[in-house]
């Protein structure tokens, strides 16, 4: 995790800073579901590269807002999951939802 004189002083800003990316706020979107594993959300999230993937969960976890819980077997398994500070997060994302949903309503067909 950040310090907190890393941390930008806009409380905004530091939100976009943990989770602004396109990825990792639809990792969180499929992490609070249930924990899921690797494979499984690069299959679920359609064009993400592995290189991405690993990066941005190696940041969402850096920055406190998932775990990675490696089972120690052979062949690897390992499974992500939010920890409370991820699932104090979700409710931006069900904010961002709802926001999407409401526009959908409102905009006219073409």
């Amino acid at each position: 995790m950040k310090r907190r004189e890393e941390l930008p002083e806009c409380p905004v800003a530091t939100t976009v800073m943990l989770v602004g990316s396109k990825w990792k706020l639809l990792i969180i979107r499929n992490l609070m579901v249930r924990p899921w594993r690797f494979n499984e959300l690069q299959r679920s999230l359609g064009g993400i590269s592995q290189k991405v993937l690993t990066e941005s969960l190696r940041q969402l976890a850096s920055d406190g807002l998932i775990y990675r819980k490696d089972f120690g077997t052979n062949p690897p398994h390992v499974a992500y999951g939010l920890t409370q500070l991820g699932l104090h997060c979700t409710h931006v994302l069900k904010e961002m939802a709802d926001s999407g949903d409401y526009y959908k309503s409102v905009k006219p067909a073409s």
